[in-house]
C-alpha cells in the first residue's frame, strides 16, 4: 500500500519588520491549498509585505497550489511588496517554468540568495 502524502506544514521566520520566510513542507494539492492560503493571508495581516516561499521541502504542487501562489503574488504586489520563490524541487520548478510564473518571479536557489536580493534591489 502506498504511503499517505505528508500533511502540509508551514513555518514562518521573520527577517525584519516586513519580510518573512515561509517554509512549506509537504504536498500542495487541493486539500492543502486552503490551509496555505489562510496562513499566507495571516502573514499579510501581520504586516509582512515581502514573503520568501521556501519550496525546498514541497515535492508536489497541483493547479490548486499554483492558484494560491499566483493570488499571493497578485495581492502582495498590490500592497507594494514582493514574493520570492526559493529552491523549488524539480517537479515544482518545472510547473513554475511551464506556466510562466518563473518569468515574472525569478526562482532563487537558497533563502540566503533571496534575502540578498533585497539589499541588491533599488529602494522603493
Amino acid at each position: 500500500m502506498p504511503a499517505e502524502p505528508a500533511a502540509l506544514a508551514v513555518t514562518v521566520t521573520a527577517h525584519g519588520p516586513e519580510r518573512a520566510v515561509v517554509a512549506i513542507r509537504g504536498e500542495l494539492d487541493y486539500d492543502a491549498a486552503a490551509v496555505l492560503q489562510r496562513k499566507l493571508s495571516d502573514q499579510m495581516a501581520l504586516g509582512y509585505r515581502h514573503l520568501m516561499l521556501d519550496l525546498s521541502q514541497m515535492p508536489f504542487m497541483d493547479s490548486s497550489g499554483l492558484r494560491v501562489v499566483l493570488e499571493l503574488i497578485r495581492d502582495i504586489g498590490q500592497a507594494g511588496g514582493r514574493v520570492l520563490l526559493v529552491a523549488p524541487v524539480p517537479a515544482v520548478r518545472r510547473l513554475l517554468e511551464l506556466t510562466g510564473v518563473s518569468l515574472l518571479n525569478p526562482l532563487y536557489d537558497s533563502v540566503d540568495d533571496a534575502v540578498r536580493s533585497f539589499s541588491d534591489a533599488p529602494a522603493q
